[in-house]
């Protein structure tokens, strides 16, 4: 028997024949333990709070993520995001730098938990869903990309056209699972090093509104990024069950 995944949108359907194969019931039974055994971010009830928050028929922006930050408090379940009251990681001050530049407007005293954009459908994927504390891409092998690239694939083969943003070398290897009528804006990553070799300047959110924009879409706004109520997704653990 497969896995069930309940995120209660349009995802669930989108995603069911996914759920279904041997891979994801690895990861599940991989998660279970890393949970019960260490310390895991997200918290476990938001590791998909990205597709939760972003129906499949409301994405309009994809921004792929490595994996989820390693430190107390900070992971929310969506890459690049903090909890709110969460000093802004380097890579998220670099972000709202580039949109200050961009956009022409002041991100100073900014919450970091990107909801705002969420709620505008902006999908922020990390391409590996959960890691150990401390532990930089400790996960990175138990199977999250192959479900998180199926996302991102399900996204770039549909007829509606989206945006997608690649920041970084891992995050531009997914151009392939994109069909070409969306657009793509690749850069160097915001990390503060690699941000000079070509994230400053490159002007993705002004870039995206525009396709946004020619495609009759409403553009995103990149100064909103506190919009909603974080709730609890599942009842109790968010534990996935068996079909």
């Amino acid at each position: 028997m497969g896995m069930n995944l309940s995120i209660g949108n349009d995802w669930d359907e989108i995603l069911a024949e996914e759920t279904d194969k041997e891979y994801f019931a690895r990861i599940n039974e991989f998660i279970e333990r890393e949970y019960a055994e260490y310390t895991v971010y997200p918290p476990r009830s938001l590791i998909y709070s990205a597709l939760k928050y972003v129906p499949f028929s409301d994405v309009k922006v994809v921004i792929v993520g490595q994996d989820p930050y390693i430190n107390p408090g900070q992971a929310n379940g969506l890459a690049f995001a903090v909890a709110d009251g969460i000093t802004l990681p380097p890579s998220l001050r670099n972000i709202y730098k580039e949109i200050e530049s961009d956009l022409g407007v002041s991100m100073k005293g900014k919450s970091g938990e990107l909801t705002g954009w969420a709620k505008q459908g902006v999908l922020l994927l990390n391409a590996t869903l959960t890691v150990r504390a401390s532990q930089s891409n400790a996960h990175a092998k138990c199977g999250w990309q192959e479900f998180t690239d199926s996302v991102i694939h399900k996204i770039g083969q549909r007829e509606k056209p989206a945006v997608f943003i690649l920041w970084g070398r891992n995050a531009r290897s997914k151009v392939e699972l994109i069909a070409p009528h969306h657009c793509v804006i690749e850069s160097a990553h915001p990390s503060p090093m690699s941000a000079t070799q070509g994230f400053f300047g490159s002007k993705p959110f002004s870039r995206a509104n525009a396709f946004l924009s020619a495609q009759g879409l409403s553009p995103i706004d990149w100064e909103e990024v506190s919009a909603i109520e974080l709730p609890k997704y599942y009842s109790g653990t968010g534990v996935i069950s068996r079909a």
